[in-house]
């Protein structure tokens, strides 16, 4: 009996060991999830505009010891596109890309409620401008390849557009063909990796304030959603410039799109609702019953939404 006692002592002993080494690590675990829930709102930076509180750097990486690309004044402007580490955000200012401390940064005013995250980025019609922005690495989950003609032969991502508005795209090449109209694919889907570099380059020939009037900055471009595509005539020329307004092609644009489900997105005249100029170029899938309603309206898509206009700057 003595020695039966003294065994189950120790399974006693034992258990209470495993059971106290278990709860201390939950308990550790349970610690470093709320230090990591209690952080500041800077942490969880999602294209969210900041002012500055002080002259300040913007580096390379993030930290001190790495070269600083540009200073800005106390005031400026910055957007913040993530968190780096150990308090520093990766940032965009004026096209170019760096990092800051987030000590000398806060929220600018009504920053939050200027830009929103699309919820359902999935949906056809969904709504992507420059207050309504994709989610962080957002990528379509059935881009395909389209069977269209395009001015060049590489085969690229700039060929690939969602399953639904690909098929929409080869029906409208093949309807325009029947009425003697010739189109070629410029661009359809962009990575946000690809706009982030189309709009940078942009950016330094143009400078800044032109680019936004025609490029969206990375996360808030339409091509980035799968369902738009640039297109041109057959003989290639014009592509993507203001001089294909005027062709025949454009023409048959305008009067055909909604039927197989396509706007023109960016239409004459309304830049002060859309933040972009006129780009007759520019189809946007959307599906046959609204886009019927827009083309037929003179709409665009942010009034069929009746949402807050967008300003070019």
């Amino acid at each position: 009996m003595v020695e039966f006692s003294k065994e189950m002592l120790n399974k006693k002993i034992l258990l209470m060991s495993c059971t106290f080494t278990i709860l201390f690590i939950s308990l550790i675990v349970i610690n470093n999830v709320n230090i990591k829930g209690l952080g500041p709102n800077i942490a969880h930076a999602d294209t969210v505009s900041y002012t500055t509180t002080a002259n300040l750097n913007i580096r390379t990486g993030p930290s001190t010891t790495n070269k600083i690309i540009t200073t800005v004044t106390k005031g400026s402007q910055l957007t913040a596109t993530e968190k780096a580490t150990d308090g520093w955000l990766k940032i965009s200012y004026k096209g170019q890309t760096g990092y800051v401390s987030s000590k000398y940064i806060k929220v600018s005013s009504a920053a939050t409620d200027d830009i929103q995250v699309i919820a359902q980025p999935e949906s056809i019609p969904v709504l992507v401008n420059k207050k309504n922005k994709l989610p962080d690495h957002y990528v379509p989950d059935d881009l395909v390849y389209t069977t269209i003609p395009f001015t060049f032969k590489e085969k690229t991502e700039k060929k690939k557009m969602r399953t639904e508005a690909a098929s929409a795209i080869a029906d409208l090449f093949k309807g325009a063909k029947k009425q003697g109209v010739s189109l070629l694919g410029v661009s359809a889907y962009r990575s946000h990796a690809t706009q982030t570099s189309l709009f940078n380059y942009y950016v330094k020939r143009d400078g800044y304030d032109k680019t936004i009037t025609y490029s969206a900055f990375p996360g808030t471009s339409e091509h980035e959603t799968g369902l738009t595509i640039d297109v041109t005539g057959g003989d290639g020329k014009c592509a993507a410039e203001d001089c294909f307004g005027d062709t025949t092609e454009a023409a048959w644009l305008q009067e055909n799109v909604a039927d197989y489900g396509f706007i023109i997105r960016y239409p004459k005249g309304k830049e002060d609702i859309t933040g972009y100029k006129y780009e007759p170029w520019h189809l946007r899938f959307v599906g046959k019953e609204i886009a019927q309603t827009i083309m037929s309206e003179g709409i665009t898509l942010e009034e069929y939404y009746d949402a807050k206009r967008v300003a070019t700057k």
